[in-house]
């Protein structure tokens, strides 16, 4: 199966025409070292093999951090397979499209050391023509991210055929409100953050700046938002569901809460979880009853109408 890639070259995508011109992707996380041999199959074993060396790189770096570096490092240089899709943004609204033809190399003298050889299409994807979704994913603040979901629109838009318009959401749906918030509700809580009551006592992971808890992954795929309360000592998971959540959520956290506990956490940390839900039911209640460290919230909508 083929899968496609979104990878940044670069912050800012200052590689970009490098990549370009030299027809490959790469990283320049550390170790800048040949990692030919040492690119295990199991990404979470390479992870164990080569965080602790990045902390002894870079003293004070977290493992959040250094877990996302090395994780993007595998990605592009392992996990990523010849005959895989990558879209690479220009750093001016398009995307060059190329397909992944060789193995992983070591330039250590080039921009971003760690390559993959890529054969560039002619056709690039202007970032308009994207559907809102895929803006989003594209829009990752993270090295890579897998949009392999999206293959038919990229295949289309590479094609010069557009995204049809959306349907009219009142078409669509009888409450609006309820619509664009559970729509958007990962986002929203992102960008309202401070303003709940979450926010008073936890940030968003960022590195840098960024907002790298935001789909945050992991080895059971990725977790919606990774917090860390304001004095450090807690890393908070957040689990986000549209409309009702079952007991099948609790399972669910307790298994980005295990990983990490387990690959992420500091000594000395401890790891919650929070999960964010329209209604509840008696089952998830039981649930939680047996589970301290993870608390429900209801989200509410309010939409008024006022005559001008």
């Amino acid at each position: 199966m083929k899968n496609y890639y979104r990878v940044m070259l670069g912050r800012g995508s200052k590689y970009a025409k490098d990549c370009f011109a030299g027809n490959f992707i790469g990283t320049d996380f550390d170790p800048l070292q040949d990692l030919t041999g040492q690119l295990l199959d199991d990404w979470r074993a390479f992870n164990r093999t080569f965080i602790p060396v990045v902390l002894k790189l870079y003293p004070g770096t977290t493992k959040v951090a250094a877990g996302l570096a090395c994780g993007a490092l595998w990605t592009v240089s392992k996990g990523i397979n010849k005959g895989d899709m990558v879209l690479c943004p220009d750093g001016e609204s398009h995307y060059h499209v190329g397909e992944v033809s060789g193995d992983y190399f070591y330039l250590p003298q080039g921009v971003l050391p760690h390559r993959r050889p890529v054969q560039w299409h002619d056709e690039t994807i202007n970032r308009a023509d994207m559907s809102e979704t895929l803006k989003k994913s594209t829009g990752a603040s993270v090295t890579v991210c897998k949009i392999t979901s999206y293959q038919d629109e990229i295949e289309q838009l590479l094609g010069g055929i557009a995204p049809p318009p959306p349907i009219p959401i009142e078409e669509r749906v009888e409450d609006l409100a309820a619509f664009t918030l559970e729509k958007h509700l990962e986002d929203f809580l992102v960008q309202n953050w401070a303003q709940t009551d979450l926010g008073k006592e936890y940030d968003i992971y960022t590195v840098d700046g960024e907002h790298v808890g935001q789909q945050y992954p992991t080895d059971t795929g990725p977790l919606d938002i990774l917090a860390i309360s304001k004095d450090k000592q807690t890393l908070l998971v957040v689990e986000l569901k549209r409309g009702c959540a079952s007991d099948v959520v609790v399972g669910q956290i307790l298994r980005y809460m295990g990983y990490v506990k387990e690959e992420l956490a500091e000594p000395g940390q401890q790891v919650k979880g929070a999960i964010i839900a329209l209604e509840d039911d008696l089952k998830i209640r039981r649930a939680l009853s047996v589970s301290p460290n993870i608390a429900f919230y209801r989200y509410q909508v309010t939409f008024k109408l006022v005559k001008a």
